[in-house]
């Protein structure tokens, strides 16, 4: 610890620099406050024992200086027995201490210890204070992600139930980070993006399993249902989410349509939040590529061949381009392929469900 001994009297300084440097505290020495002044502007110190009466500039100016410009510095003040009413003068001005002349070594070096033992719970206390609203709001991310990471579980473990759909959110997130990355979005959008296209179907935990997993053509009123998966799915996740707006319209707005023919809310075009019509190109992709009760997959170029056709009508036209550059040979892409659902091993449904 630095420390400054100030006093006209070379004897009291000199003794009390010399006790400050036998316990091991690095001490400096000034004849009057305004040489204090010209030492603390070339070095700051911890600590500063300072007489209340000196000539140029006295103990009050120095302490009101050191207030000022140097609010870390702790300040002890000396004074003669007769001056104690001007030592409460100055504890109510800053000053944590004072020291009284003639002073006993074992009563100097304790008043250092409790001036610098109350600096430091001071600047705890003042960092603790600044930090606090930041690490609210750290540990409250925190406690979003592990909601989130929650609900990615359970999605994964709805999806694992199921022999037609395993791996189709995942799947989905790869396709749609792949083309945003080839249409040069931001990386924070990109991720919500990725984030957005992993939970785009949580809402089917509302959807009735018998409509969902259906053999045959879906009736008017069973496809609306299904379709509520989007709002289903947008609520569940709106408590969980509020720093990832886009993760929001990825999940809302996936089967919306350029023409306007979409659900749930009938947006054209531009309406359209774009990280949802970059995550519906994914998300069409694979529908087709993959196998569905009611009926076979189509092969990765017949889908690709699809995706274009319907390139400004239904599906974003950037965003076809961007998914069909990121996937030149979709022969090689990680299409899904049927599995029984007795074939699922059970330690990994439970792994998921975990």
């Amino acid at each position: 610890m630095r420390c400054l001994v100030v006093d006209d009297e070379p004897r009291v300084r000199r003794v009390l620099a010399r006790l400050l440097a036998g316990e091991g505290y690095a001490c400096r020495e000034a004849a009057s406050g305004r040489e204090a002044v010209e030492l603390l502007t070339a070095e700051p110190a911890d600590l500063v024992l300072s007489d209340i009466r000196m000539p140029e500039m006295d103990g009050m100016q120095l302490l009101a200086e050191v207030r000022a410009r140097w609010p870390d510095t702790s300040v002890i003040m000396i004074t003669a027995v007769t001056d104690f009413q001007m030592a409460v003068a100055c504890l109510n001005h800053g000053a944590l201490d004072y020291l009284g002349k003639p002073f006993q070594v074992e009563e100097a070096l304790a008043r250092v210890r409790q001036a610098l033992e109350k600096r430091r719970l001071i600047q705890e206390n003042r960092d603790y204070q600044l930090n606090l609203e930041q690490r609210v709001r750290a540990q409250a991310r925190r406690i979003q992600e592990l909601f989130v990471e929650g609900v990615q579980a359970l999605a994964h473990a709805l999806e694992a139930k199921d022999a037609y759909t395993r791996g189709h959110s995942a799947r989905v997130a790869e396709y749609a980070t792949a083309a945003a990355v080839e249409m040069g979005l931001e990386a924070a959008v990109v991720e919500e993006i990725r984030l957005g296209a992993e939970l785009h179907d949580v809402g089917k935990i509302g959807v009735r399993e018998a409509v969902l997993h259906k053999p045959g053509a879906l009736t008017h009123e069973e496809y609306l249902h299904i379709m509520e998966h989007t709002v289903i799915g947008e609520r569940i996740l709106a408590p969980l989410v509020k720093d990832h707006p886009l993760v929001l319209e990825v999940v809302r707005s996936h089967h919306e349509r350029l023409d306007g023919q979409g659900l749930p809310d009938g947006l054209r075009s531009d309406a359209i939040p774009l990280v949802a019509r970059v995550t519906a190109v994914a998300d069409s992709f694979d529908a087709m590529a993959s196998t569905r009760p009611y009926r076979s997959p189509r092969a990765p170029g017949e889908a690709i061949a699809e995706l274009r056709a319907n390139a400004g009508t239904q599906l974003d036209a950037d965003a076809v381009a961007g998914f069909v550059r990121a996937f030149p040979d979709p022969t090689l892409l990680p299409i899904a392929t049927p599995v029984k659902v007795g074939a699922l091993h059970e330690a990994a449904l439970a792994a998921l469900a975990r």
